[in-house]
């Protein structure tokens, strides 16, 4: 693996190496903002069945409509998705002459026939100004964009995955960057659900792109000795972005607005990705070797090694790897040996697990009981201490029993919460923080131990399976919930049991503290049997 001494010769944590990384985080503060926009734009707010047609003439007061419109529940607090068949006329006298103590209580006695709000619903938007569900209507949204954005990032996963380790690194976070900003701004100003849909499908996408090519990037430009704090250190951009969602939502309470906000950043993030330099491994492996040496000399130019630059000899430097390399590789090779099919496999156990129960909690905020704005805060700043504790961990006990510990953690905070009464609010919701948190720092491993185990042959195509993976475990998220209707413990039970079940998994996979960037599937089995 002689590309880690080309990179110490021509600077390795030099000039190049400070901006490069820079540049390719700075559109991961946005990505959390992509990823969870959901959580307001799509937020319900307060709401009940219209008012019958026959009374949009009257001179009632909003509250007497509501009144006469709409059955109270057994809170005492209008029905959501239930009115009268007709108007309940006499409900109104009676308010008129009753006690307050006995207002409660007006419409007990009567059994009246009830309706769905084949009228639409009115909207409570005292926090907001709108959100695509009071533009559009309840169910025919929420029902939808609840798997929507995961759909879009596993398609995302796969081709762009496939494409990168075809076509290069760099051209698709130019491509991704791109399709976001111009993704984002035509959902803002989308004139349709059905639009909207769209274009955030194509959003999702592109998230998936320009994150695990970024990722990539970085990856292949740094040295082994700072590949763990670099690669954890991208995910405080994710973190720090769930928090600059929350304070760009709390003063743009309109959900255009805010979608157009989020997006804007992108066109500029497109504009300096041109700067970026195509992965010197990936050209090396492609037989692309003039446009690879020409990479390693602007390198050492940035990093005024201009003279060790010159000195370069990368045929003689890889040639072991350039031997290696020939032949076309594509997404079977992640299962064509037998080690690689059990590294892929115990992989994509830890990547769906940790995105199924992580997006199980954090796409779900109004049910903690909790301002909206406030939790979302909470949780993005919960994994501050959780990625800072992860980092440590994999810098000294290495990838694999970091990895276990937190998904084996996380597991046991949700299950936890099976035993907690539902009326601990403030419990349940710190060990629902616990679990997140350690399903964040379970993350920040994943994302790095996958970029060290696949070898950059095939690193996108593995990378694009697992992050596919991912979506699939957030996908079905949130329909286990629907099990809360039958069986209330068995939702919070499978959440917390996947975690258990993948960390046990992780325990068959290699460590790669201090082991070198593989280039090829030789390479990898070459770690695998010096691990041994």
């Amino acid at each position: 693996m002689a590309f880690g001494d080309l990179l110490e010769q021509v600077g390795a944590t030099g000039r190049f190496q400070v901006l490069h990384v820079t540049f390719l985080c700075l559109p991961m503060f946005m990505m959390a903002s992509q990823n969870l926009l959901q959580n307001f734009v799509a937020a319900v707010p307060p709401h009940y069945c219209s008012e019958h047609r026959n009374l949009s003439q009257s001179q009632l007061s909003p509250e007497e409509a509501l009144l006469i419109t709409v059955p109270l529940d057994k809170s005492g607090k209008p029905e959501r998705c239930q009115r009268y068949i007709a108007p309940q006329w006499h409900l109104l006298a009676k308010n008129r002459t009753s006690n307050p103590e006995e207002e409660e209580n007006t419409d007990s006695g009567f059994d009246v026939d009830l309706q769905g709000c084949t009228d639409g619903w009115s909207y409570n938007m005292t926090e907001m100004t709108s959100t695509i569900i009071s533009d559009v209507g309840v169910y025919t949204s929420f029902s939808k964009l609840s798997n929507q954005p995961f759909t879009c990032v596993l398609v995302g996963s796969i081709v762009f995955g496939s494409l990168a380790d075809r076509y290069g690194r760099r051209i698709l976070v130019l491509i991704s960057n791109l399709v976001m900003a111009i993704g984002g701004t035509c959902a803002a100003f989308s004139t349709s659900f059905s639009l909207f849909c769209l274009f955030r499908f194509v959003c999702g996408m592109a998230l998936s792109g320009s994150g695990l090519n970024s990722l990539s990037l970085i990856l292949e430009w740094i040295p082994t000795r700072v590949r763990t704090v670099v690669g954890t250190g991208t995910g405080y951009c994710y973190t720090i972005g769930q928090l600059i969602l929350a304070a760009i939502a709390y003063f743009t309470r309109d959900w255009r607005r805010l979608t157009l906000a989020v997006s804007l950043p992108f066109y500029v993030s497109f504009l300096y990705s041109w700067w970026f330099l195509e992965s010197a491994r990936w050209l090396v492996l492609k037989n692309k070797s003039e446009q690879a040496l020409k990479n390693l000399k602007s390198v050492a130019r940035i990093n005024g090694r201009s003279e060790e630059g010159n000195k370069i000899d990368l045929e003689e430097s890889m040639k072991k790897e350039l031997s290696c390399s020939q032949g076309s590789y594509s997404m079977l090779d992640l299962f064509r040996t037998p080690t690689m099919r059990t590294m892929t496999i115990c992989l994509s156990a830890v990547w769906l697990s940790t995105s199924f129960a992580y997006y199980g909690l954090a796409m779900d905020l109004q049910k903690f009981g909790v301002d909206i704005y406030l939790i979302q805060v909470i949780f993005g700043a919960v994994d501050i201490p959780a990625k800072v504790v992860i980092t440590l961990s994999m810098c000294f006990a290495g990838r694999r029993p970091s990895q276990c510990a937190a998904l084996i953690m996380a597991g046991v905070a949700i299950l936890l919460n099976l035993v907690v009464p539902y009326e601990k609010q403030t419990a349940r919701t710190c060990l629902a923080v616990v679990g997140k948190g350690c399903l964040a720092a379970s993350f920040s491993c994943c994302y790095l131990y996958a970029g060290e185990l696949f070898p950059t042959v095939i690193r996108q195509s593995g990378m694009g399976w697992v992050s596919m993976m991912a979506r699939i475990g957030a996908m079905v998220a949130p329909m286990v919930l629907l099990l809360d209707d039958y069986i209330p413990w068995l939702p919070g039970l499978i959440y917390g049991g996947a975690p258990i079940l993948s960390g046990v998994a992780a325990i068959f996979l290699p460590e790669t503290l201090g082991v070198p960037l593989p280039d090829t599937i030789q390479d990898h089995l070459w770690n695998l049997m010096n691990n041994l």
